[in-house]
């Protein structure tokens, strides 16, 4: 599915529990609350950072990125499909990933929140 913006878009219902996550959102975000076995690159280091996702992420299989609610993963995934990677924005971020009940987890594998 594809939105106005052009950027490739998929729900949060849409997503199986083997797809690859990957979250853009700052450090504290992600230490509050995280998806469970995503890669956590912050989008202020993504540039840098970006052989680290080349080398996690599966060759065949699609990169679907992640924020708070949708906007800066948005930036990344058109960054990613400018590079060729096949990736998509998961639409509502985070938010809806949480309000879908999919599992949180804190930085000490504890049950986290959303912030």
């Amino acid at each position: 599915m594809v939105f106005g913006s052009g950027v490739p878009t998929v729900g949060v219902d849409e997503l199986k529990a083997d797809d690859f996550l990957l979250d853009v959102r700052e450090d504290d975000e992600w230490q509050a609350g995280h998806a469970d076995g995503a890669l956590h690159i912050p989008m202020s280091e993504f540039v840098a950072r970006f052989g680290e996702l080349t080398e996690a992420a599966p060759q065949d299989g699609r990169v679907n990125v992640l924020c708070r609610v949708g906007g800066r993963s948005a930036q990344v995934t058109a960054y990613l499909v400018q590079q060729g990677v096949d990736a998509v924005n998961v639409a509502g971020g985070m938010q809806a990933w949480e309000a879908a009940g999919r599992p949180v987890t804190d930085e000490k594998g504890q049950p986290g929140t959303v912030i």
